[in-house]
């Protein structure tokens, strides 16, 4: 498990989004089932997953001060 959390770790930070199919089908073949719901979570999601490890805008910086606004 911690190998893939380390590629997932290393696509999100070089933005590598060609290996997240790759990398959810792995998890799913390895039988990790402690990834298993991130792994559904994203493929429920996966335009905005593929989205924020494709473009380079990101609401990121601006999110905690939205939420603390409230």
């Amino acid at each position: 498990m911690r190998e893939r959390v380390r590629e997932f770790a290393e696509m999100m930070v070089h933005r590598r989004e060609q290996r997240l199919e790759t990398w959810m089908t792995a998890v799913v073949r390895d039988d990790l089932p402690e990834l298993h719901s991130f792994v559904t979570g994203l493929r429920r999601d996966q335009d905005a997953v593929t989205a924020g490890l494709t473009l380079l805008c990101s609401s990121g910086p601006v999110e905690g001060h939205v939420n603390r606004i409230n």
